[in-house]
């Protein structure tokens, strides 16, 4: 017998706040949380602004000492697990067998702000100015690593690198690992924090950002007609995953349950998806068959959405095609609007929105939403947050060299 998962815990750190019930709060107002960049001088840039994780102050959760340890995704990923574990009700201290606990949290690139720097002293001063902190503060699986060495979590750990695809696979691997017995409970997502030279020049490069400098928090416009590119986000996402026995054996807070995952490659190219949308088409249909339902089951999509104009064309073909006649009755949102794209950690935030939306039976809207797309037909949610009955919803997250993920999260019902 397949073994049932539930969410006992979410953890939100982002641009529209430090916290979970935070984070949610102004997700549901619609407001955005997209201002011009404080973290580097942006002189020279052509696009000037993010999403970023405003008065973040990491000495509220680790020693000043082993900050130097740590780049800043790693710092905002255990801000994220301690909001995670908190809402679980779940510690160190009452837990019988650390064994059966794991940690898989991923990042598309990691410690961004630790390379430049120290690049930076090696130019400047020679190898021997190279921090010998370097290499752990920076690699991407030292968030999992510093999370489990925090909570004494001695089962599997590991950390995906797949893009913006990252968390979402980390979740959806962490369901399985769970499923087939191999841990009791996994503290698992994703963590991003890109906002810095190389990281919002480098994505400029590419034309891939919004250079809406003079408006930024109308600059992230999903599906509208007058989107031009997606705003750089950062922060992260962190569930809570226990084995429906493990949770009920210790009296925990049920969110939700975690029931379908499904993976896709688009074999297409290294930044485009396919253009008939293809690769999302199947990755959704992949999580649905997981899940043992259909479409018509699905009353909520948090979409990829980044408000590229390519990407979020080809991800309406895909949620139609998948959907075929319903799917203009389903409601579709990017709260990357308010949020900015988290990249590797997007999956892990927009898991978590997923849930609350499960919990509160309330759909976040998709913001600066004003001129409809003919390309972009669907029930947006536009601009207000939506109170509807919603059993099943479903995250998507697409990742540069076409990796796909899809995961499918059930109302828990007490059941």
């Amino acid at each position: 017998m397949t073994r049932r998962v539930v969410v006992t815990g979410v953890g939100l750190v982002c641009a529209l706040g430090i916290g979970t019930e935070e984070s949610w709060k102004n997700l549901v107002a619609g407001q955005s949380g997209i201002a011009p960049i404080t973290l580097f001088d942006t002189t020279g840039f052509d696009c000037t602004f993010a999403g970023e994780v405003k008065n973040f102050d990491p000495l509220n959760w680790i020693e000043k000492k082993e900050l130097k340890k740590m780049g800043r995704f790693i710092q905002i990923a255990l801000a994220g697990a301690d909001f995670a574990v908190r809402m679980s009700n779940w510690s160190k201290e009452t837990e019988t067998d650390l064994d059966e606990v794991g940690v898989y949290v991923s990042s598309g690139i990691g410690g961004f702000d630790i390379i430049e720097r120290e690049h930076w002293k090696l130019v400047q001063g020679g190898p021997g100015k190279i921090s010998p902190f370097f290499i752990p503060s920076a690699i991407v699986n030292l968030a999992s690593g510093n999370i489990s060495i925090r909570y004494g979590a001695r089962g599997p750990n590991s950390a995906t690198a797949t893009a913006c695809s990252a968390s979402a696979h980390a979740i959806g691997d962490s369901f399985k690992i769970i499923e087939r017995g191999a841990a009791e409970m996994m503290i698992c997502g994703g963590t991003e924090a890109t906002i810095t030279p190389m990281g919002v020049g480098g994505f400029a490069s590419m034309r891939a950002l919004s250079t809406r400098n003079d408006d930024p928090a109308h600059a992230s416009r999903p599906f509208d007609l007058n989107r031009d590119g997606f705003v750089v986000g950062e922060g992260a996402g962190i569930l809570i995953l226990e084995s429906l026995e493990h949770a009920q054996k210790r009296n925990a807070p049920i969110f939700a349950e975690i029931v379908g995952y499904g993976m896709s490659g688009d074999a297409y190219h290294i930044t485009q998806p396919a253009e008939n949308g293809d690769g999302a088409f199947r990755v959704m249909r992949a999580a649905l068959k997981d899940a043992k339902i259909d479409g018509s089951a699905i009353g909520y999509l948090n979409a990829h959405g980044t408000s590229t104009p390519i990407g979020d064309a080809i991800e309406t073909t895909a949620i139609k095609r998948l959907f075929g006649e319903r799917a203009k009755q389903v409601p579709v949102s990017s709260t990357k609007s308010m949020t900015g794209h988290l990249l590797g950690g997007a999956g892990g935030l927009e898991a978590g929105i997923s849930v609350l939306a499960l919990r509160d039976q309330i759909l976040p809207p998709t913001i600066n939403y004003e001129t409809p797309d003919p390309a972009c037909d669907l029930d947006y949610v536009p601009n207000t947050a939506r109170k509807a009955p919603v059993e099943y919803a479903l995250s998507n997250s697409f990742g540069f060299g076409g990796t796909n993920a899809a995961l499918i999260f059930k109302r828990w019902s007490g059941k």
